[in-house]
């Protein structure tokens, strides 16, 4: 008998500890600014209040220091990882021919929790990949609908001097379906009537996965990549005007309606409490008139190393465990939330290669003031820019905009204190007494550069399968 009383309690622990296992929805926005939510200073001042979004802001915690990489590919690749960029081969938007995205050698977020027994979804832009093997379905999710790519090809279809076939990578962009282990299927070309209404689809269909893996006994994680504000920056046809300020005004009052829509479904499905729920973004603001976007305090857009492109909105609200109305500007990178979803989840990090993750849940629990991160590696592309550590920026490139200016390079490192100059428009170069903030910054930058001895970059557009040499 107390044989079998220890087995039924055993077997009641695991059962417990799964139900225990908290839900996550991820919200990750393309190319959306800092300043763009009132909680950020931004909402009314641009054309339309967000209430939802504040009021998930309200009920969890809020930083002002949430890293990322500067470009959509790289930054995908990064928070799906745990790594830089660089060493995924995905350093930079894939502009050149071949077959670019994740190898199937990387160990990504959603295989990760589906290892520690979370069933995945994934509704939006994908952007690691649009080839056999490389799709969603392919690197972990156990469902996929939205694009592969980027919003801009939505251009093509309407474009009369497009020319369909020249290469393979010209060709229509589609919205596309798949579940794990069949080949997606071609659902709509993904024209420019389709990029309207392409976030109003994200959302139904994330809303349906909440529903139905709600009612399960598996934790899921649902991840949704939104292609707004990527250009185009339009609303879906019935919000066209509805703010009377832009069509910035209504995508941002549109958006703040489909992420209430979310924290509805999860309220009424009674998982509230038990789900981690996360908004922020993959860049900074858009570039391109009419469509850019807004920083706030911040100097420059994506493709640039300036904090406008590195820094994002973060919130993450989790009932009871992560404390209300916290505020606070350490450093957290994206690629922190491979090893903190990791250790709430009960996943295994794998030990076979370089993780540049460092875990946050005792800094988002509330458990420790400091986040453990003091310095990021900033890139632009497969480029060094410098190295930012602390407050300070030791900056060895510089671009004042996200294309078509060449890099400013110096043979001595410009110093900003983030503090006294948060628009990095006074370097401190002639300020002998800061010099100092070279040898902390140098040694992290240091440190970084010589794992690739350890483990080399894989290079870009490699093909599966793929195996780094021993």
């Amino acid at each position: 008998m107390r044989k079998i009383l220890i087995t039924i309690l055993l077997l009641l622990g695991f059962s417990l500890s799964a139900q225990d296992k908290p839900n996550i929805v991820l919200i990750f926005m393309d190319n959306f600014g800092w300043g763009e939510l009132g909680c950020y200073g931004g909402g009314i001042l641009r054309g339309a209040p967000t209430p939802r979004i504040d009021k998930l802001a309200d009920e969890g915690m809020r930083l002002l220091n949430f890293n990322v990489e500067a470009q959509c590919t790289p930054s995908r690749a990064a928070i799906m990882t745990g790594r830089y960029a660089i060493r995924t081969g995905n350093a930079e938007v894939p502009l050149g021919v071949g077959e670019y995205g994740l190898t199937q050698w990387e160990y990504t977020m959603p295989e990760m929790l589906k290892d520690a027994g979370y069933v995945t979804g994934m509704f939006g832009k994908w952007h690691l990949g649009d080839s056999e093997g490389r799709y969603p379905t392919d690197q972990g999710f156990d469902e996929w609908y939205g694009i592969p790519n980027s919003s801009d090809e939505s251009y093509w279809p309407d474009n009369d001097l497009f020319i369909e076939g020249v290469t393979p990578q010209v060709k229509y962009e589609y919205v596309m379906e798949a579940k794990r282990g069949e080949k997606p299927e071609n659902i709509k070309v993904y024209n420019s009537a389709q990029r309207l209404m392409m976030d109003r689809e994200i959302t139904d269909k994330a809303k349906d996965f909440i529903k139905r893996k709600a009612k399960g006994d598996q934790p899921f994680f649902c991840f949704i990549p939104y292609t707004q504000t990527h250009l185009p920056v339009e609303p879906e046809p019935t919000r066209k005007g509805s703010t009377g300020n832009g069509k910035w005004g209504d995508v941002l009052a549109q958006l703040d309606d489909y992420v209430g829509e979310l924290l509805d479904v999860v309220d009424q499905e009674g998982i509230k409490e038990n789900t981690i729920f996360i908004f922020t973004a993959d860049n900074g603001p858009e570039a391109a008139i009419p469509h850019q976007g807004f920083a706030g305090p911040w100097r420059g857009s994506y493709f640039t190393g300036l904090e406008g492109s590195l820094r994002v909105p973060f919130i993450i609200r989790w009932p009871g465990k992560i404390p209300a109305k916290t505020v606070s500007n350490e450093i957290v990178h994206e690629m922190d939330l491979y090893s903190t979803f990791a250790n709430i989840a009960g996943g295994k990090i794998p030990s076979d290669r370089i993780i540049d993750s460092k875990d946050m849940t005792d800094f988002f629990m509330g458990k420790n003031y400091k986040s453990g991160r003091e310095e990021v590696i900033i890139y632009v592309g497969r480029h060094v820019y410098g190295v930012k550590w602390r407050n300070w920026k030791m900056m060895t490139k510089e671009l004042d905009k996200g294309f078509g200016v060449p890099p400013k390079e110096y043979s001595v490192p410009l110093f900003y204190n983030l503090h006294l100059d948060p628009r990095e428009e006074y370097p401190v170069l002639n300020a002998p007494p800061n010099f100092w903030v070279r040898y902390p910054a140098g040694e992290a930058l240091l440190k970084h550069l010589g794992t690739f001895k350890q483990e080399p970059p894989i290079p870009p557009f490699t093909p599966d399968p793929y195996l780094p040499e021993k």
